[in-house]
């Protein structure tokens, strides 16, 4: 077997049991929102989309300090971020009856505005890294703090929204057998398997740029991204399969904040300085294009597009598809 053949094994493999994992979690984050009563959608923008993005933190952590790779931890978390939204696109292919946009309450539009505020901040810390208000604090940028504040934030707002509009989760279809304690022990066993693969990815990741010629920033916003998101587009056919289309929707944008999150203890990992100030600019590219594509999700979410082409995309999502293709784009001509 070729040597450059095995890394894309290794990345195959990884990717499966990401996969297999991540369909777990649906099952036993919507066992848990049942037997607690917690909203689906909130146990979706917690429980579902922290354990959906285990992969980005042991990737994004591993990357800085054992790789000292910092394009494939910030590559890995942002465009993460972006895929996510492209995955909205597949959500609104799937919902057959009538556009994903129409099915899912409004509610989202508070999340989504949180993600435009720290997927902004991101690219606004790597834009000023360097001058003199993207200060260094130890070896940490001074919005490092400022980002994980903001998730916490995002969280408790959600919470008190969900709870003042008296949001309970109906349970769908066949009661699950499984308790409270085996739902919350299998959905941490299902996590550990999904962070453990996660981990890998890095040196995976490395072993493909050193044998095809692939920059480390495209590597790492597409192939690793691409690989770590697939516990959320597994959750999200699950979700949408046990008719729970807000559940999904809130792992997908709930994903985004902790991607965020994850950058930020990357940089806390990442002792050379601020991570910020060591990846390429073209970073800024996919922080812009989940600003826009997090834009266009809450416009058609207010909105509530019917007309669809082709029979199964509207306009919003040929648009999210659209800047999500161009980010790719210019990420893969950017020379780092």
């Amino acid at each position: 077997m070729s040597e450059s053949v095995v890394p894309w094994l290794q990345f195959a493999v990884c990717g499966l049991l990401i996969g297999f994992a991540g369909h777990a979690l649906t099952r036993y984050a919507a066992v848990i929102s049942d037997r607690t009563g917690l909203p689906s959608s909130w146990v979706g923008l917690v429980l579902l989309s922290t354990a959906t993005s285990l992969p980005e933190l042991f990737t994004g952590i591993s990357a800085v300090t054992l790789f000292d790779t910092p394009d494939i931890a910030l590559g890995d978390a942002l465009g993460s971020c972006v895929l996510n939204l492209g995955l909205l696109v597949a959500l609104d292919a799937l919902s057959r009856d009538e556009s994903i946009y129409c099915r899912v309450d409004q509610r989202h539009v508070l999340t989504a505005g949180f993600g435009v505020i720290l997927i902004g901040l991101a690219g606004l810390t790597i834009l000023t890294s360097g001058t003199v208000v993207g200060r260094v604090f130890y070896h940490f940028s001074i919005y490092t703090p400022l980002i994980i504040l903001m998730y916490f934030v995002a969280v408790r707002a959600t919470f008190m929204h969900e709870r003042r509009l008296a949001i309970t989760s109906p349970t769908v279809g066949e009661a699950d057998p499984l308790s409270l304690r085996q739902a919350v022990l299998r959905y941490l066993a299902a996590a550990l398997v999904v962070a453990l693969a996660g981990g890998l990815l890095p040196s995976v990741g490395l072993q493909i740029v050193a044998s095809t010629g692939l920059h480390a920033g495209f590597v790492g916003t597409l192939l690793v991204a691409g690989a770590t998101s697939l516990p959320e587009f597994v959750v999200i056919i699950s979700a949408l399969r046990r008719n729970s289309p807000d559940m999904a929707i809130a792992a997908l944008l709930g994903s985004n904040l902790f991607d965020i999150v994850v950058i930020a203890l990357d940089d806390l990992a990442y002792t050379k300085g601020s991570i910020f100030a060591d990846v390429s600019p073209a970073h800024i590219a996919s922080a812009l294009a989940g600003v826009i594509m997090n834009g266009i999700f809450i416009v058609a979410l207010l909105y509530r597009p019917k007309s669809r082409f082709f029979g199964n995309l509207g306009w919003a999502s040929l648009s999210l598809l659209s800047v999500y293709f161009l980010s790719a784009y210019f990420i893969f001509l950017y020379r780092y």
